[in-house]
């Protein structure tokens, strides 16, 4: 595999886990959003999707950012009655994001952005390097 073929995979996972975590830090801002009015549903959960792609210049498989995809889970109800969204028994349904997957996802976005950066720094030595010895 060549030097351009190792820097594009690397680009299009940087900016997967970018999309990733850009989804993450929604679903964590939006954890306490309950409806307005009884019946409101809340913020649903969004979870991003991947897919394998070709890159015509250099041939090599990327991965590219599909379409955001909602969980279907139940949303997470609690008794408070006096609250404006509140249903006739006094429940009122939040999100169902629960922030320690979304902080486990977001750590694993993190570290996987990282990687992808390394891939990038190591391709970049690797060129320079390259260069030197022809130079030589």
């Amino acid at each position: 595999m060549d030097f351009n073929a190792s820097l594009r995979i690397a680009a299009t996972g940087l900016h997967a886990q970018t999309a990733r975590m850009r989804v993450i830090a929604e679903n964590l801002a939006n954890t306490d959003s309950a409806g307005k009015a009884p019946g409101d549903e809340p913020y649903r959960r969004r979870v991003p999707t991947f897919e394998v792609g070709l890159d015509n210049e250099t041939g090599a498989r990327i991965v590219e950012v599909g379409k955001l995809a909602y969980d279907m889970s139940d949303f997470n109800s609690r008794y408070e009655p006096g609250h404006p969204a509140a249903d006739e028994s006094g429940y009122v349904q939040y999100p169902n994001v629960d922030p320690l997957i979304e902080s486990m996802d977001m750590r694993e976005a993190q570290r996987t952005y990282e990687a992808n950066l390394n891939v990038v720094s190591v391709t970049r030595q690797m060129l320079g390097r390259t260069l030197d010895i022809l130079r030589g």
